[in-house]
């Protein structure tokens, strides 16, 4: 799986994401302009001492994403689309795209895309969740259809044993 953070703003959400992405296996692809330095301490703080291990990859504007991945299945997480991100089959080697805090994906791009575009159910006038929230629920149910491949199943205690 891959996750494509586009223009992200805050680099605690992103060290959230990549953190996520460690865990599960996941790629992350960061498109420019981003808010904030790869040096950044608040990005290294949030994604812990799990940095070092991320594989990710920059890109200096969409059309650079675009042109590097040609033929990619791309799917769209945004408050504008009417698919329920539940209801969507994803498959393997899909990347989910997540827009910039303040912003979400720019319409001249998900207009060219209506059957990709997925959505997180929310209450009322609810703007939108948390960019590593809305990465993380979206990004599990992925891998939950395809019966979380490679990840650990069960945890283990510290000290005590069941």
């Amino acid at each position: 799986m891959n996750i494509v953070l586009l223009e992200p703003e805050i680099p605690a959400n992103t060290g959230n994401i990549g953190r996520t992405c460690v865990a599960t296996g996941t790629s992350l692809h960061l498109i420019y302009p981003l808010g904030f330095s790869l040096d950044e301490k608040q990005l290294k703080r949030a994604g812990l001492d799990y940095w070092k291990d991320l594989c990710f990859y920059t890109y200096s504007d969409w059309g650079d994403f675009i042109r590097k991945k040609p033929g990619a299945r791309l799917i769209f997480a945004t408050t504008k689309a009417t698919v329920c991100y539940s209801d969507f089959k994803y498959e393997p080697d899909d990347y989910i795209v997540f827009g910039k805090e303040s912003a979400g994906i720019p319409e001249e791009i998900l207009i060219e895309h209506p059957d990709s575009c997925v959505r997180i159910p929310m209450l009322g006038d609810t703007r939108s969740l948390n960019l590593g929230n809305s990465a993380a629920i979206i990004l599990y149910e992925a891998l939950r259809q395809q019966k979380f491949p490679g990840l650990q199943s069960a945890g283990k205690l510290h000290r005590l044993h069941w």
